[in-house]
């Protein structure tokens, strides 16, 4: 194999490295993407939770006051 020959595999096998580099790159920046979608939806839904908790707890709040008039 003469030095032409190495030339062109060490180039053959940096484009092939280089192409799946990209490919790699191109998988995670998509999940990447899906995983931040997703955690925004969880913290808005977290968010959503913890207003209808206060919400419950601020109608027990009221029934209690109500309670403790009428028993007083």
């Amino acid at each position: 194999m003469d030095i032409d020959q190495r030339l062109e595999a060490l180039t053959q096998t940096v484009e092939l490295i280089a192409a799946m580099q990209h490919d790699n790159e191109a998988r995670w920046e998509k999940r990447f993407g899906e995983v931040t979608a997703a955690i925004q939806a969880n913290s808005e839904n977290i968010q959503k939770d913890g207003e209808n908790i206060r919400a419950l707890a601020r109608v027990a709040e009221i029934h209690h006051e109500r309670l403790t008039r009428l028993e007083g």
